[in-house]
């Protein structure tokens, strides 16, 4: 009997997993490292080199921190970003060590790959790391090199963990930055992309010509590409469809909402869909009045782009090397500093009232001068959809409550 409940119980577990939406841990790295002052240099250099968004998109991994004296001694040799990087990407492990794993290591050593090493631009056996575990509670980091002409490198010893999510994401201190003569070799910066030519190639044929065609807007893209870009970019049709309202603008509203389409930092979908919110745009300016700004926001089946005006959606990714991303969307955005705000489904209208003999009725609002619709209308409207979609969940929870208890009856 006792075993007959374990199975049930157990068949009670997995039937709510299954009826459960999956649960996916997303961390953040720069808002971890904000939280620790004294690794404020470590953390500005991982989005500089854009390492942060890459170990954001990881499932397991594990950063090597470096304090902010470590990172002085670093920067005084004056590497290039590109070759910063390589040096950097040697302190991300690809996989999970904390305090505890650190001083169980099997054989008291082991060896890590980085992602210096899983990017392919590691020569030979270097781009990775050998951990040991020595007597007395030290844990060591070696860089390995495939130069054996060359010194051997110095290993730099673990300090603390700062933070630990089992099995995901850990964060440790070492004491002083990794070195390895392969990745301080100069690195050559990333070939540039021509983004106009990546448009017309890959369906954004018309938003690629209007953007040649506006040189402000062109140079300002092009000369945005080398720090990081993500541009989201209108599909043909959609450009279509937009165009009468695009050729009533003034030139400096054109030039506005080609910039709007463009986000001055490398975004990959993996962090467009964790880092929902609201984003700044090659637009914007920092004036109150003219923010150009708009929100990403992610309902687990798809990535949108919401104005105020619009809410487009992202329909495929033309390109993902940074440091640039390109998007293609379903519609062109727009701007609440150019466009009135989107309003609400209009009401059923009432039922018609009997007209008295002799007396006239006043014509009903054009839709042009009807009220727009306030926040306060489109919060009760997420609201509800909100509350249906919890019904629609509780519903699920309830057949499968319903089903366990006819399998125990």
């Amino acid at each position: 009997m006792h075993r007959q409940s374990t199975s049930y119980t157990f068949l009670l577990l997995l039937l709510l997993a299954a009826a459960s939406p999956a649960a996916i841990l997303a961390f953040n790295v720069t808002k971890i490292l904000a939280e620790h002052p004294d690794f404020s240099t470590f953390n500005h250099y991982l989005t500089a080199t854009r390492l942060a968004s890459e170990i954001n998109q990881r499932q397991t991994i594990t950063v090597l921190a470096i304090n902010n004296a470590g990172m002085s001694a670093l920067l005084a040799r004056h590497f290039t970003i590109p070759t910063l990087k390589n040096v950097l990407s040697l302190h991300i492990l690809v996989d999970y060590y904390g305090s505890k794993k650190l001083h169980q290591l099997t054989h008291s050593s082991t060896l890590a790959s980085t992602f210096y090493q899983a990017t392919g631009a590691a020569p030979g056996t270097s781009g990775f790391v050998n951990i040991t575990d020595h007597r007395g509670g030290r844990v060591s980091f070696t860089a390995t090199s495939s130069d054996d002409s060359l010194p051997f490198p110095s290993s730099s010893d673990f300090v603390k963990s700062l933070k630990e999510l089992p099995y995901n994401l850990s964060i440790i201190q070492i004491n002083k930055p990794l070195s390895s003569p392969e990745a301080e070799a100069p690195a050559a910066a990333p070939a540039p992309v021509n983004l106009t030519d990546l448009m017309t190639r890959k369906g954004c044929a018309l938003f690629a010509g209007l953007l040649a065609s506006d040189r402000d807007a062109h140079k300002t893209f092009d000369d945005s590409a080398d720090g990081g870009l993500t541009v989201f970019c209108p599909g043909d049709a959609a450009v279509k469809s937009f165009m009468p309202k695009y050729k009533n603008l003034t030139a400096e509203g054109k030039t506005s909402i080609l910039l709007y389409h463009g986000y001055p930092v490398y975004s990959s979908l993996q962090t467009l869909k964790s880092n929902n919110g609201v984003v700044t745009t090659l637009a914007t300016d920092g004036g109150a009045s003219k923010s150009y700004n708009f929100t990403v926001q992610d309902d687990g089946l798809k990535v949108e782009l919401k104005t105020g005006v619009a809410t487009a959606a992202i329909t495929s990714t033309l390109i993902d090397q940074d440091p640039v991303a390109m998007y293609e969307i379903d519609k062109v955005l727009q701007p609440l500093e150019l466009f009135k705000p989107e309003e609400t489904d209009a009401l059923a209208p009432a039922p018609a009232a009997h007209k008295k003999k002799g007396k006239k009725v006043a014509p009903e609002p054009a839709a042009d001068d009807a009220p727009e619709a306030s926040p306060a209308d489109d919060q009760v409207a997420d609201g509800n959809a909100a509350m249906g979609r919890n019904v629609g969940f509780w519903s699920g929870w309830c057949v499968v409550v319903a089903a366990v208890a006819a399998i125990l009856a």
